[in-house]
């Protein structure tokens, strides 16, 4: 039994060999495929922006022009115009209340509302494509919607050149153009865009 007893320096410098052995292989692991997987990320950051920069070429321009007018009523029967809120940049979201991908992003409109004060930036979503004012409530009210909601009809979605749903611009305290999406964004890409207004 004695014998089956290693001593302690020895047996220090057996896992100290082991952690060696297991770092040299890492990192001759990593620099044979470094360029490969630089590469591959490289592609899919290309492709990915040349998607994104396809999907908006045929939204309004992002070189600080300024909004169109936006006018509507509210769920509620007020009327709303984006120029009552100058002073402070707002996130213009559209949507269709039958658009599974505008559900799935509705979460990430009310934790916004949640991260940013209304005296720090104005949140409107913009119903278009709506069969009555009922179906938007319900839309709203599925979703618990806490942000502002305008009645929207084709004039406001050819003004803004809305090419589906969902999309959006945000625009600065001036009221210009300053970023645009098309599509689902995540909760993060939401608030980055509204951050750094």
């Amino acid at each position: 039994p004695a014998d089956d007893i290693v001593p302690l320096p020895a047996l220090r410098r057996a896992n100290t060999q082991r952690v060696v052995a297991g770092l040299s292989f890492i990192r001759s692991h990593i620099r044979q495929n470094y360029r490969p997987f630089m590469l591959n990320a490289g592609l899919a950051a290309v492709v990915f922006f040349g998607l994104l920069a396809f999907q908006t070429r045929n939204m309004l321009a992002t070189d600080g022009a300024p909004a169109p007018a936006l006018r509507g009523l509210t769920l509620s029967g007020e009327v709303y115009e984006l120029g009552g809120v100058s002073g402070r940049p707002a996130l213009v979201y559209f949507f269709a209340p039958w658009c599974r991908i505008c559900a799935a992003s509705a979460g990430n409109l009310n934790r916004l509302r949640r991260w940013r004060d209304a005296e720090d930036i104005e949140i409107i979503a913009v119903a278009l494509d709506w069969g009555s004012a009922d179906e938007v409530r319900e839309y709203v009210d599925r979703h618990d919607l806490n942000v502002t909601v305008v009645l929207g009809d084709t004039n406001v979605a050819r003004q803004w050149q809305v090419p589906g749903f969902p999309s959006y611009y945000v625009v600065d305290e001036e009221h210009r153009i300053i970023r645009r999406d098309f599509g689902y964004s995540t909760q993060l890409g939401l608030w980055l865009r509204a951050w750094l207004i």
